[in-house]
């Protein structure tokens, strides 16, 4: 069983005014100058998934410019032996809406079709930038595992800046807090355990692997004490809390004082103390991890999408990534500046051109 999208089209989307591909399953291959639109097509893919997508941007962001009319993108995806027929639209910078087999459907509906997991340039640092990088990736992960792990987030987010109003205020009055506490409890809870699962799931499929890239091994840590064990504990911490919360201006406690800590397990090196070459295999590791765990959840493997990744690789490298991506059956778009870069796929996979002519990118399926 495999999931594909076997046919995409970009109406006004970032630099591209109109494009349209018919696929057949097999890796894409894209290719072209910097600039020319490649990752724009990738971000296209990636909001097939729930989410913002690979860059996290807004809808408004997403419009081509000058003209700002809105966006729309199309695709047929084959997935669990059906094929929908999906449309993420914006209009003049009103949020995405979708539709799924011409019926109006929501983020998690399109989850329950298509998962789609990237790596991008972006997360080059994330083993030395700050946590909430780290948090990001670790929460992207656990929502392609459940779709349902962004409401958690959000809701969590959302009650914690309403508290966080009332300790900037000086708010005293115990009552005002009760409720939102119990809502960041309840959030908070699922929040960290959705990533507990996360790191579960990617730790066993690397352990049961063989692969040419690197075990990380994985921990979920607090910049302070422990995380409460239940939901009712962090209901009672962020209590406890209240004094030295108000003297911050902030809550101290909860997931989103949670940090992902990764070792290169055959070294014992912390991943932030290794090589730029060693960081980002780790990175391939955890997301060919994630694929296979998914795989093995879901009865298909995602999409995978890898902005970039063949140029940080050299040839033995870039052709055990491409053997592995075929093993795994998963209909991977990657990008590169030239065709040499994927050579070691043959004819795997499709090839795409991408070039740029007046500020309009132009796209070629030349194999």
């Amino acid at each position: 069983m495999s999931l594909a999208l076997t046919a995409l089209t970009l109406s006004h989307f970032r630099s591209h005014k109109r494009a349209a591909l018919e696929l057949d399953g097999r890796p894409v291959a894209i290719y072209g100058p910097n600039g020319a639109g490649k990752t724009n097509i990738l971000e296209a893919v990636s909001l097939f998934s729930p989410g913002r997508g690979l860059r996290g941007a807004s809808a408004a962001d997403m419009a081509r410019r000058p003209e700002a009319l809105g966006w729309k993108l199309t695709g047929v995806i084959a997935s669990l032996g059906r094929v929908h027929e999906v449309a993420i639209t914006s209009d003049s910078g009103a949020a995405r809406q979708v539709q799924i087999d011409d019926k109006a459907a929501s983020q998690i509906a399109l989850g329950r079709i298509a998962r789609v997991v990237w790596l991008i340039p972006a997360m080059d640092r994330l083993w030395i930038e700050g946590a909430e990088g780290r948090r990001r990736f670790l929460d992207r992960m656990a929502l392609s595992f459940d779709p349902s792990h962004a409401e958690a987030a959000l809701a969590y987010e959302k009650a914690m800046r309403e508290r966080n109003r009332l300790l900037k205020d000086q708010v005293r009055d115990a009552g005002w807090y009760g409720a939102l506490e119990a809502q960041m409890a309840q959030s908070g809870y699922k929040l960290h355990q959705g990533r507990v699962m996360a790191l579960e799931y990617l730790s066993d499929a690397q352990m049961r692997a063989e692969t040419a890239f690197p075990v990380a091994q994985l921990d979920l840590v607090q910049s302070e004490g422990e995380m409460p064990g239940s939901e009712a504990d962090l209901r009672d911490a962020l209590a406890e809390s209240r004094f030295r919360d108000l003297a911050a201006g902030r809550a101290l406690v909860g997931p989103h004082r949670s940090d992902l800590y990764g070792v290169y397990a055959a070294k014992g090196v912390p991943a932030k103390d290794c090589s730029t070459g060693e960081q980002k295999a780790l990175l391939i590791s955890l997301i060919l991890a994630n694929a296979r765990a998914l795989s093995e959840q879901i009865g298909m493997p995602p999409i995978v999408l890898l902005d970039e990744v063949a140029a940080h690789l050299d040839a033995g490298r870039r052709a055990a990534l491409y053997d592995e991506i075929s093993a795994l059956g998963a209909h991977a778009w990657m990008t590169g500046t030239g065709p040499e870069l994927f050579a070691e796929l043959n004819d795997r996979a499709m090839r795409v051109l991408v070039t740029e002519q007046d500020g309009i990118s132009q796209v070629e399926v030349v194999a």
